[in-house]
């Protein structure tokens, strides 16, 4: 295939010139403030804005006192209106496409509408913007060299009777089926395979198709590329990716944390050979890219049509806006964008790794947690210490998942995690476990001092589960497929007694 990354290198240049145009707390201030007033004069016809006074809502101050902070299950009729025709409920028109959410722990579905404006101004923005940082860090890419292999889901959902021409599913269903079709040329798999909802069949499917293709950069959630990659190399006989795939060059990944798997990508991979990109692209939004070279923190998307307000989680329930956040603290995401969602607490969490200029990582879900002795261990602490221990212990981790355990019968609490392997800890399972501990005491001190003496809590205890044991807990609860995601930590035992069936019944 032809090289075609020096001709579409200037179409790129946007949104890094956007960015260092807001690359100071002043900078983010009059953008996030124009495009805010962008929002509520299109939303002050809808039924929201009347509800709400936008017609005389003279700026931000004005907006936070009289707009509420909503959590979904306030907006859920009104998106379900829209879902069942509703013209201006939320947003100008009628919206036609839903990404299906199970939020946390697997609730009740969230349908965030996916407007036109949010899939061009956003959705497909963002994209854009994860490119252009990344040409912009690597002056030799010949990312336009080859196929683009987009790892995505499906239209299955859960509702019945949709009206005509509404679609419901995973968010990247959406953006498949709403893509430039010129786009098709450089993208694999097919749109037919790549919106089959039956795991089982699209695997291989996904596997065949894309074995044959020059590939340059794959882009989805690392669990699940992971087992497409290694059915790639299997069906080669290969002994890493490379060897199919010469050109391949980056990952563009997100939805969780990399870390933990790592170590596994580097085994399947030519070393040197593999960049990995982190993005942050969830169904209310696409807010966030790498453009650093070292990664671990992502530039905020300021101008693609969502403003961001940060409510502490330390403390107080007041947002601030973007160009007031404080580096090194930590906060539970609120936006209002151009999908209708107004003061939209997402469920995120993030930490402000600077200010000038504004870059964030993701700590976790403000509803996946653990805090049921104080600890308030968070999912970026879960991470950051299963990483480590893998790395002392020799160990690779498929999938984890962790809950509290109550003090009973004379025991005091404890958590208990459970771990799928892809390679054992040559420490053994209690040796982990010791380290496993050791690296959440290092990085958490709430967990340090639970800990400390083992007079509140005892140390955690690690449940290994049989291979598949995570895969078969998401086909029980009908979320099975490329972008569904084990809840990595949860403040009850809903998860937990489920997978202990598993070790009853396997």
């Amino acid at each position: 295939m032809i090289n075609l990354t020096g001709i579409a290198r200037p179409f790129f240049r946007g949104p890094v010139l956007s960015a260092a145009r807001s690359a100071d707390p002043a900078g983010v201030e009059r953008v996030q403030r124009a495009v805010l007033a962008r929002l509520i004069s299109r939303g002050r016809r809808c039924e929201y804005g009347v509800r709400h006074g936008f017609g005389s809502i003279a700026g931000y101050e004005d907006f936070a006192a009289r707009v509420p902070l909503v959590e979904y299950e306030e907006l859920r009729s009104d998106v379900m209106r829209m879902v069942r025709g509703g013209r201006n409920v939320l947003w100008p028109g009628v919206c036609r496409n839903f990404a299906q959410s199970s939020g946390t722990s697997g609730g009740k579905s969230k349908y965030i509408p996916v407007t036109a404006d949010s899939l061009r101004e956003n959705h497909y923005a963002g994209g854009s913007a994860a490119v252009a940082f990344y040409l912009n860090l690597y002056p030799d890419s010949r990312l336009f060299g080859g196929r683009s292999f987009i790892l995505g889901g499906s239209f299955s959902n859960e509702l019945d009777g949709l009206p005509r021409g509404v679609r419901v599913g995973d968010l990247s269903a959406s953006l498949i089926a709403n893509i430039n079709p010129l786009v098709n040329l450089f993208r694999v798999p097919s749109r037919r395979v790549a919106l089959m909802a039956d795991w089982r069949q699209k695997l291989p499917a996904l596997v065949e198709e894309s074995a044959g293709s020059d590939i340059t950069n794959i882009s989805g959630v690392p669990s699940w590329f992971l087992t497409v990659l290694k059915g790639v190399i299997e069906r080669a006989g290969a002994s890493v990716i490379h060897d199919v795939w010469p050109n391949l060059e980056v990952f563009f990944h997100g939805g969780i944390a990399f870390g933990p798997y790592r170590s596994q990508y580097d085994a399947i991979t030519t070393p040197g050979r593999m960049r990995y990109i982190e993005n942050y692209n969830a169904s209310e939004g696409f807010f966030a890219v790498q453009d650093t070279l070292e990664g671990g923190s992502m530039r905020l998307l300021t101008d693609v049509g969502v403003f961001y307000e940060f409510v502490p989680v330390d403390g107080g329930d007041k947002a601030v806006a973007a160009w007031q956040v404080e580096p090194g603290r930590v906060y539970s995401l609120v936006i209002t964008a151009c999908n209708g969602l107004w003061r939209y607490a997402i469920g995120d969490t993030v930490k402000i790794e600077s200010v000038e200029p504004l870059r964030i990582s993701i700590a976790g879900r403000t509803k996946s947690f653990i805090n049921a002795f104080g600890e308030e261990l968070m999912v970026w602490n879960a991470d950051a210490a299963i990483e480590a221990a893998c790395r002392q212990c020799g160990a690779e981790v498929a999938n984890y998942t962790a809950a509290p355990v109550y003090a009973s019968g004379g025991l005091r609490g404890r958590h208990q995690w459970f771990v799928e392997w892809v390679k054992a800890p040559a420490c053994g399972a209690e040796a982990f476990a010791d380290m496993l501990d050791a690296g959440l005491q290092a990085v958490n001190s709430d967990y340090q001092a639970k800990r400390s003496g083992g007079i509140f809590l005892d140390r955690l205890e690690i449940v290994e589960m049989p291979g598949g044991s995570f895969d078969r807990w998401l086909a029980s609860t009908g979320k099975l497929g490329g972008q569904r995601k084990i809840p990595r930590l949860a403040n009850d035992r809903r998860i937990a007694d489920a997978l202990l069936e598993y070790l009853i019944k396997p």
